[in-house]
């Protein structure tokens, strides 16, 4: 079989396996349109400027792709790791590669779905406006957008134990979403908090979306930043993958 075949292959089991589970599902879309209603709906002068309101849902939105990709796969992958099923994978004829892009194609594509409630909500509940084409333009750019996290999140579960990752991921989060903006827009960051946060990829990301929906012009350290990022831990993922492989299974 192809590398595409065998990725299909893996992503529909993946999928499978996570819709068994139905509060992993639950959770995964209900917990940013919560995360919407609790902390930018109240807020009437952000919710009430269209501007405004329009950023804080794509600062959401990123924030979901991002949580999704740090817990799902850095937990789901950490926690695999110590389950006789992991090992029996490991014996198939796939390269890494394939498990790598079926972990993206799966848990990315529930993450995608989690936007679906901030789109409703924000649409209905605040002033923010998008054409229906440059919402279709911002959920492409969230897509590409969260490819470092998915990575990052995959490299600290092929390096780390479940216990472990818990406590990183939560650290890399939060650090990651107060940095990049996610929280508190950058205007109102001192110069050189948001010189620095134009390193992460969160703020990287929230620009990319910005762009997207709002149009302007994009920064070019936005793209060149999440291509550096993805290329970075795609590398280092796959490194771990076969690190981790040498160690248990020589």
């Amino acid at each position: 079989m192809s590398i595409a075949s065998l990725t299909a292959v893996h992503t529909k089991y993946n999928l499978l396996e996570t819709l068994r589970v139905p509060i992993a599902v639950i959770g995964t879309v209900v917990f940013p349109a919560l995360a919407l209603l609790f902390f930018v709906v109240p807020n009437r002068t952000v919710a009430e400027n269209p501007a405004y309101a329009t950023q804080a849902i794509i600062s959401m939105a990123v924030f979901a792709v991002m949580v999704n990709g740090l817990f799902s796969f850095g937990l789901a992958i950490a926690e695999n790791r110590e389950k006789p099923w992991d090992p029996y994978l490991r014996t198939l004829p796939a390269p890494g590669i394939v498990r790598v892009l079926a972990h993206i194609f799966s848990t990315g594509a529930l993450g995608l779905v989690a936007l679906l409630p901030i789109v409703l909500i924000g649409g209905m509940l605040t002033s923010a406006q998008a054409s229906a084409w440059r919402v279709l333009a911002g959920l492409v750019a969230v897509a590409v957008a969260a490819l470092p996290f998915m990575l990052i999140g995959m490299a600290i579960g092929f390096s780390m134990t479940q216990k472990a990752a818990i406590a990183v991921i939560q650290v890399v989060m939060f650090g990651l979403a107060f940095a990049g903006g996610l929280f508190l827009p950058p205007i109102m960051f001192a110069d050189w908090l948001d010189r620095i946060s134009m390193f992460f990829p969160s703020r990287q990301a929230r620009e990319l979306v910005i762009w997207a929906v709002q149009g302007g012009e994009l920064p070019w350290w936005a793209w060149v930043g999440i291509v550096v990022w993805t290329a970075l831990f795609l590398a280092l993922t796959l490194l771990l993958f076969r690190r981790d492989e040498g160690r248990r299974f020589r």
